[in-house]
C-alpha cells in the first residue's frame, strides 16, 4: 500500500470530520495554541499538511504557515478553506521535499511521521525539519506510544475501538515495527467498508535518537497538548525538539 494510494480523492472527501474526533474544539483548540506558542511570531512550516485542519486555525490565529503534503487529493480539500496566497504547499514527500524558506516551527501532528514506513525514511525526516529551521527552531512530533503491551504471545491483532457501526483494529509485524489500523465501517445489513493505513512504530527513546541524529535536543516531552505529565501509561506524547542557537 502505497501512501499515494491511499489519500486518494474519495479518502480525501471523507477525512474531515468537522467538530467531531480530531476536529473537536477540545482537541483542537489546545494544539493551534501550542503550535502558535511555540512559533514565536515566526512562520510555521507543517509537514504532511493534508486538508488544514491544524493549518487553517492556526493561520487564523494569526500564524505564517505553509505546507508540504504528499496527496494532491487531500490538497484539493485544503483549498476549499483557503488559497495558495494564504497557506502556501508544496506537493512531495515530508522526508525529502524542501519548502522555500526558514521557519522557526516544523510541525507533524497526529502520528503521520509514522506514515514513512522505515527508519531510514523517519531519520530523512528529522534531516529534512532541521533543513528548513532557523536555529533555535522548534521541530513538534504528535505521536502514539505502542500499545504492544495489549498483545499477548503469539497473537498478532487487537481491537482497539468497537461501537455500534464502527471497528478498529491493528495487526502487527512486531520484527518491522509496522502496524496495519484497519478501520471498518458497516450498517444494519451485511455490507461493510474498509479503510486500511500502514504505518512503522516509533518508540520515544528511538524518536529521541532519531532527533540526535539530525542535530535536535529534546526540550519537552508531555502526553497531550495541554502539557499534561508524561508517564508509562501514556497513550501518547507531544515531542519539542530545538535545533540549538550555535550549530
Amino acid at each position: 500500500m502505497r501512501q499515494e494510494d491511499i489519500w486518494d480523492t474519495e479518502a480525501a472527501e471523507s477525512y474531515d470530520t468537522p467538530h467531531v474526533g480530531m476536529f473537536s474544539p477540545d482537541v483542537l483548540q489546545p494544539t493551534v495554541e501550542r503550535l502558535a506558542e511555540l512559533a514565536r511570531e515566526g512562520r510555521a512550516l507543517e509537514f504532511a499538511i493534508g486538508t488544514g485542519r491544524v493549518a487553517v486555525p492556526l493561520h487564523e490565529r494569526g500564524v505564517a504557515v505553509a505546507g508540504i503534503e504528499l496527496s494532491p487529493a487531500m490538497v484539493a480539500q485544503l483549498r476549499k478553506k483557503a488559497d495558495e496566497a494564504a497557506i502556501p504547499v508544496v506537493l512531495g514527500d515530508m522526508a525529502t521535499t524542501v519548502a522555500a524558506g526558514n521557519y522557526s516551527l516544523v510541525y507533524l501532528v497526529f502520528n503521520t511521521i509514522s506514515n514513512l514506513l522505515t527508519q531510514a525514511e523517519q531519520v530523512s525526516c528529522f534531516r529534512n525539519a532541521a533543513r528548513h529551521l532557523m536555529p533555535g527552531g522548534y521541530f513538534v512530533i504528535e505521536l502514539s506510544v505502542p500499545d504492544l503491551r495489549k498483545l499477548p504471545p503469539g497473537q498478532k491483532a487487537v481491537v482497539w475501538q468497537a461501537e455500534p457501526g464502527y471497528i478498529g483494529l491493528d495487526t502487527y509485524d512486531v520484527v518491522r515495527q509496522h502496524v496495519v489500523s484497519h478501520h471498518f465501517k458497516f450498517g444494519e445489513g451485511r455490507q461493510s467498508q474498509v479503510f486500511r493505513t500502514p504505518h512503522r512504530y516509533i518508540w520515544p527513546a528511538e524518536l529521541d535518537l532519531m532527533a540526535q541524529l539530525a542535530g535536535f535536543e529534546l526540550e519537552s516531552r508531555h502526553a497531550d497538548w495541554v502539557g499534561s505529565e508524561f508517564t508509562a501509561e501514556s497513550r501518547s506524547h507531544v515531542s519539542v525538539y530545538r535545533i540549538p542557537l550555535e550549530r
